[in-house]
């Protein structure tokens, strides 16, 4: 049977508003000994408090509605586990909802969560601004160029990062460098290929269309996405939109007697833990996923309690780390 606050209060002797207070920590006019006898029944009992009836009560939410494209995405995942890094420390819940990439969905569950009153939502999408024009709670835009707003934009130098890797493949001897992107509109895999492109051109190296070639961004779409380009051309080299496509592309340069790095190198991006641990470990660029989640919640929390306070714009950093599955192209 589940306790309640009125038996913990019958078995402290106290009434029910006293244990209310001093969980609240707004019992500074209880004695010591009262303070001991409700929280050594509350920890005895393993009491809870209902928080929904509480916020039925109190008008107030503790929960945070967070919707993603892809819960099984690592980058997300990671993300996600920094929002619930901060909010556990202010008592917090979330309200995770997967949208599996669908722009109805994204917006049902606006609805929902709106429903449910929570007090803000984070939202991780590719699609339209016209998510936001039906957002009437505090919202954060988590790792979105189409954010227009002057506040509030949490956004990763992912230009940088690209740049950095075409290049480096480039200063390898690579000159037949392919490239795996996704076609659904990711701001960010937009930017990564403008810098691939702008890297060729700053390097007198003709573009290829024949190189590039969409998929989802997950393994199975890197493995598709790469059997394909693979099949129909003689790259050296190949940038993946993520980590997870590296990987499948790991699986499709294996299947096509390749070997990487001597026959083929290829770089990701995210630096996932599991890219370390691959055979050889993944060359890729790093961005701080955890970061970005914390900080996020941070914003959302502000936004919440503070609403007429400006929230900050943040842009985070890459690092280009380099392993074993990269390689100068006179081995090839």
């Amino acid at each position: 049977m589940k306790i309640t606050i009125k038996d913990i209060a019958k078995i402290s002797g106290v009434s029910t508003t006293t244990v209310s207070q001093i969980l609240n920590n707004k019992g500074q006019r209880f004695s010591d000994e009262t303070r001991r006898r409700v929280l050594k029944a509350v920890e005895e009992y393993d009491y809870n408090p209902d928080y929904f009836a509480k916020n039925m009560i109190n008008r107030e939410s503790k929960t945070i509605g967070m919707i993603v494209p892809d819960v099984t995405d690592l980058f997300f995942s990671k993300v996600i586990e920094g929002v619930e890094a901060y909010l556990t420390k202010k008592d917090y819940m979330i309200l995770l909802c997967n949208s599996n990439h669908s722009h109805e969905m994204e917006k049902d569950y606006i609805k929902q969560l709106l429903n449910r009153s929570v007090a803000g939502i984070l939202l991780a999408s590719p699609n339209s601004l016209e998510l936001e024009t039906s957002l009437k709670s505090p919202y954060i835009l988590i790792d979105r160029g189409l954010n227009t707003r002057t506040e509030g934009n949490l956004l990763v130098k992912e230009y940088d990062g690209s740049y950095e890797s075409v290049q480096y493949l480039i200063n390898l001897g690579h000159r037949k460098i392919g490239m795996l992107t996704n076609e659904s509109g990711y701001y960010e895999m937009s930017e990564r290929y403008e810098a691939y492109c702008q890297c060729l051109k700053d390097n007198n190296i003709s573009y290829n269309e024949t190189y590039l070639e969409d998929g989802p961004v997950t393994i199975e779409g890197g493995y598709q996405a790469a059997k394909r380009v693979l099949a129909r051309t003689d790259i050296t080299a190949l940038c993946c939109g993520n980590d997870q496509m590296a990987i499948g592309a790991y699986r499709a340069a294996y299947e096509s007697g390749l070997h990487i790095p001597n026959d083929l190198s290829i770089i990701g991006f995210d630096n996932l833990e599991i890219s370390e641990y691959l055979n050889p470990p993944l060359t890729t660029v790093a961005q701080p996923a955890f970061e970005i989640g914390y900080t996020a919640a941070s914003y959302l929390f502000q936004s919440i309690n503070q609403p007429e306070a400006k929230v900050p714009n943040k842009t985070f950093g890459t690092k280009f780390i380099v392993r074993g599955s990269t390689s100068l192209v006179d081995k090839i």
